[in-house]
């Protein structure tokens, strides 16, 4: 698959070491994620919905383009990534980060980046 194609799901893009859907409905959903200390999601945006990080358990890492930001986020902390806006996401611990992502309002889909 070619960088800056858009896909539905992205699951089969990138390991985690779990993935549950909480809520979906027409424009709107909400992921749960685990990632271990090696795990990342490769640089990618989103044609039309914002994702908003809710950090759960661990330290994550969000390292942001256009512009370049690097944010350490913490259980309780919340960062939304506009959309369109390139970011790729890290376990910053020695532990297992688990983090909810909301994203929306509009059509989900991914778009792979090359790496920046």
């Amino acid at each position: 698959m070619k960088p800056g194609q858009p896909v539905k799901d992205a699951s089969h893009l990138y390991e985690v070491e779990r993935r549950a859907q909480h809520a979906a409905r027409p424009g709107f959903r909400i992921m749960e994620l685990q990632l271990s200390p090696t795990q990342k999601v490769p640089w990618h945006t989103h044609s039309n919905i914002s994702d908003t990080f809710y950090v759960l358990e661990g330290e994550m890492r969000l390292f942001l383009q256009e512009p370049k930001e690097d944010l350490h986020l913490k259980p309780g902390d919340v960062y939304a990534v506009r959309p369109t806006r390139p970011h790729l996401v890290t376990n910053a611990g020695a532990k297992s980060l688990t983090f909810l992502i909301l994203q929306g309002v509009g059509e989900y889909d991914y778009v792979p980046l090359a790496s920046h």
